[in-house]
């Protein structure tokens, strides 16, 4: 397996990885994501491909894209509260489902970390959805703890 930049000939397979987690939202949030769905569109994507600040990481095989990592670089310089660290924001980690299990989003999110690191950041953080059980666990394990948590109280009933 290689991990690697993405460059637009990914951009089918990253669209099918983004149904997918979209689909494991929904299953657990029905109320908030579509089925089927996907977080950027291509033109999106390739955008987002142009973009140095926002590197998108694919771990790829024989048959084809298995996984990747959207990451995004934050820096607050000269905020008047939060300090100048350079942070690695992991927007998206996915695996394809017929692949989980195998070590491939382990190592995405090694290579990640090296990346952050050669890139002076000082800390890499996620978000993580509570109805992704597994998604937890796997970040867990990889040594990732609390930063801060999300709250919602739902006002409107269907």
């Amino acid at each position: 397996m290689t991990i690697r930049r993405a460059i637009l000939a990914d951009i089918p397979a990253l669209s099918e990885l983004l149904r997918q987690v979209c689909n494991v939202h929904h299953a657990g949030r029905p109320d908030l994501f579509k089925r089927d769905g996907t977080k950027y569109t291509p033109e999106q994507l390739a955008g987002i491909l142009n973009d140095d600040s926002r590197p998108i990481f694919v771990a790829e095989t024989e048959d084809g894209v298995k996984g990747y990592a959207f990451c995004v670089c934050k820096q607050h310089l000269n905020d008047t509260c939060v300090t100048d660290i350079r942070t690695l924001y992991i927007d998206d980690l996915c695996v394809d489902d017929c692949c989980r299990g195998q070590g491939i989003g382990r190592q995405l999110y090694e290579f990640v970390l090296r990346f952050a690191r050669e890139s002076g950041c000082y800390n890499v953080t996620l978000n993580v959805w509570c109805c992704n059980p597994s998604a937890m666990e796997f970040y867990e394990k990889c040594g990732l703890v609390p930063q801060k948590i999300g709250m919602e109280i739902i006002i409107q009933e269907d």
